[in-house]
């Protein structure tokens, strides 16, 4: 095997990781009812257990880069895998406790791969950010969409909790694939010369907050359409298995929707179009399950090809307004912060909506209205940019 083709099979690990950055996750969802009946969890304790990873994401994200500047980049991800390995295989045999700190301990493992992946991918192919991300997202929603499928199967051959915990096993053999890249990680960047002016605070960069928007919003819906979708659908006379069909479609489109929106994110220096390509979608598919609820497969299919192409989007902006790794990771940090906070409320707020109001209906109008202000956000934060500091 020549040189160039070694190098690129150990560039193409960080793929690798991705596969192990949900099934974790989304495992747990078809599986609640059996948790709640084992572990006499409500509806209310088994709605926040599937929320805790997202809020353990918004502690942990801004907190990565500092274990990355400690330990680099590629040795924190291998300790973040090896951590989840043992969270995810531990939380369903050590009691309820052991149940509700092992997912929060998998979500802040999680995170760290949330942030650090994505700039490691931007390194490693920064000729080709925005495809690289395609790919990178793609690996994650086939992750996500595989656990999803196989957790109740795997649960009717054993029981629920060794289809929770052989997702520690698989983030071992990840971690065993990444060992190599953490003992020789990629050497630092040699700093450029207007590196060394004082660092600026994303916290108080505008363009910063504007990614960070983007990011929550598209995320918000994401989780409202994971959540909810089937539940809304069941509510205009689906039966519940074709709700859970046009579920997996959801994600199955977002594949497509990841994999060729990059050809829109390409000029180095405005994501604009692409951005609000990747948005409009999700806006449409929310006014038609509001609409036209009959035609819930089509809705299904937009929204998933919009969730898709917007999370690319969004790790593609990421990627491009931070000028080195650091501040990257920083952006990285803040935007999934903020974002998955949005995300773990989304479901809550739309729950809540609901049972106030005892139908669907003003829940889609909300979120509705929350998509159009993504499609702002996509046009201000993909703007024609040109940073010469960080964030301008």
């Amino acid at each position: 095997m020549s040189a160039q083709r070694r190098v690129a099979l150990v560039t193409a690990t960080a793929f690798l990781v991705a596969l192990s950055l949900r099934p974790a996750l989304t495992a747990v969802g078809p599986l609640l009812p059996r948790i709640g009946l084992d572990e006499n969890l409500g509806e209310a304790a088994q709605g926040l257990l599937g929320t805790l990873p997202l809020l353990a994401f918004a502690v942990a994200s801004p907190l990565v880069h500092f274990a990355s500047k400690r330990f680099g980049m590629e040795r924190a991800v291998l300790v973040s895998l090896l951590v989840l390995a043992v969270a995810a295989a531990a939380r369903p045999y050590t009691g309820i406790a052991g149940l509700w700190v092992g997912t929060a301990v998998v979500g802040a493992a999680i995170a760290v791969g949330n942030v650090l992946v994505p700039v490691i991918i931007k390194r490693d192919y920064a000729a080709h950010v925005s495809r690289a991300t395609g790919v990178y997202t793609a690996f994650i929603t086939g992750g996500a969409a595989i656990a999803s499928i196989v957790a109740v199967p795997i649960a009717d051959a054993a029981d629920w909790r060794l289809s929770l915990a052989i997702w520690g096993g698989f983030a071992v053999l990840i971690a065993l694939v990444w060992l190599p890249r953490s003992l020789h990680p990629a050497p630092a960047p040699a700093p450029r010369a207007d590196d060394e002016a004082a660092p600026v605070s994303v916290w108080r960069q505008p363009m910063a907050w504007l990614v960070t928007g983007f990011m929550g919003l598209q995320s918000t819906s994401f989780y409202l359409l994971v959540n909810w979708l089937p539940t809304i659908e069941i509510s205009t006379g689906v039966s519940e298995r074709t709700a859970g069909v046009h579920l997996f479609l959801f994600q199955g489109f977002g594949l497509i929707g990841g994999l060729t929106i990059p050809r829109l994110l390409k000029n180095p220096v405005s994501q604009r179009a692409g951005a609000v390509t990747a948005s409009v979608p999700i806006l449409v598919a929310l006014l038609g399950l509001l609409a036209a609820p009959q035609l819930a497969l089509v809705w299904a299919m937009i929204a998933g090809l919009g969730q898709g192409a917007a999370l690319v989007a969004a790790l593609t902006l990421i990627s491009l307004r931070g000028r080195t790794p650091h501040e990257t990771t920083q952006l990285s940090g803040m935007a999934q912060s903020v974002g998955y906070l949005l995300a773990a409320a989304g479901p809550v707020l739309a729950g809540s909506l609901t049972e106030q109001t005892g139908t669907w209906q003003t829940t889609l109008i909300v979120f509705a209205a929350l998509s159009t202000l993504q499609i702002a956000l996509a046009v201000a934060a993909g703007r024609d940019y040109r940073p010469t500091r960080l964030l301008g």
